[in-house]
């Protein structure tokens, strides 16, 4: 005689890997297919829910661990990750599906990591280098020299660097495209940038005032450092107080360079007008004079008719203006000025 049949086991994953059975408590009018789905999306919200619990218990310890924003932010993202995947991978055993379901062939796995996961992949490493060189922080102002554009590091992630231009808009940067350009730092270390500009002034003006008017302009700006210690840059110093340098003799200009300090680099275009500005006034006043370029027309017999108006004050009379106007094209008025008609 045949022994007392074991009970069927209900309500877990049968023994051999299959999905989740029905439990003998259901009804029979809910169908198992949507019991397993709703116990899957059940884990993977739980796991999700835990995985923010997770950073926010963990936020505070790996903040103080890792003082790098964008470090300790990849480390929290990576924990958070980790847990939802876990229940993702939950979720898909309620179904039957296990890891080496999921296993494909060589080749098609090959063509996966060479069309999908090899761009991801070469993200995820740059991303490493990005974290570990430090090039840049979040907060940091910085400047891509290929596109011309200026903004404020917003994230790092192992994946993309986002960006948070001055014209209010973002810039979503793959990482390997980051590493491949010339990305310039304006606050990496030090907040202080030593801008540039270049004046002409004509050989007849007295170069010591010129000088001395555009360090003048200079220091008379908002933001501008006027003076104080002397600022190292690596190795050298460099004087605080703005200061010109004849730069060079052109063929009708003495170039000269004026550099001057600025306490923070976020408003470059603004102190750079106001510069300008105090260096045009002040050469105005002290009759320095910046050259711009003179040309001479010359006219022959194939040149065709010009009509010129003059003001030399030579008195003439009446015949003698009308004789000019019959000859040269044109009359000459009784203050002096030749009028084209």
């Amino acid at each position: 005689m045949d022994g007392p049949t074991a009970p069927a086991q209900t309500g877990n994953v049968s023994a051999g890997g299959g999905a989740l059975s029905r439990p003998a408590w259901l009804p029979e009018l809910v169908p198992t297919p949507l019991f397993r789905l709703v116990v899957a999306l059940a884990a993977v919200a739980v796991a999700y829910y835990c995985a923010r619990l997770a950073r926010q218990a963990l936020g505070r310890r790996v903040a103080r661990r890792f003082k790098r924003p964008s470090v300790s932010r990849t480390i929290l993202g990576a924990i958070q990750a980790s847990v939802v995947v876990v229940g993702v991978i939950v979720g898909l055993g309620v179904f039957g599906f296990r890891l080496g379901n999921l296993a494909l062939s060589v080749g098609v796995f090959s063509a996966v990591v060479g069309i999908v996961l090899a761009p991801i992949i070469g993200n995820v490493l740059s991303g490493i280098f990005i974290l570990n060189e430090q090039p840049y922080e979040i907060g940091d102002m910085v400047e891509l020299s290929d596109v011309d554009t200026k903004g404020f590091v917003e994230e790092i992630t192992l994946l993309y660097t986002k960006v948070f231009t001055l014209d209010n808009t973002f810039l979503v940067l793959p990482n390997g495209s980051m590493r491949e350009r010339d990305v310039v730092n304006y606050s990496a270390e030090d907040a202080r940038i030593r801008m540039t500009l270049e004046v002409g002034v004509t050989y007849e003006s007295d170069l010591e005032t010129a000088r001395a008017q555009m360090e003048a302009a200079a220091s008379g700006v908002d933001r501008v450092i006027e003076g104080g210690p002397d600022i190292r840059v690596g190795s050298a110093r460099y004087p605080a107080a703005p200061t010109c340098y004849i730069r060079q003799f052109g063929d009708s200009e003495v170039l000269l360079r004026l550099r001057y300090w600025v306490e923070e680099p976020y408003k470059q275009t603004a102190v750079r007008s106001a510069v300008m500005t105090n260096v045009w006034r002040r050469f105005d006043d002290h009759d320095i004079e910046i050259p711009y370029p003179h040309r001479h027309m010359v006219f022959d017999d194939t040149s065709g008719d010009l009509s010129v108006t003059t003001r030399d004050g030579r008195p003439g009379t009446d015949e003698e203006r009308e004789q000019t106007s019959a000859e040269g094209g044109a009359t000459r008025r009784d203050d002096g000025a030749t009028d084209s008609r």
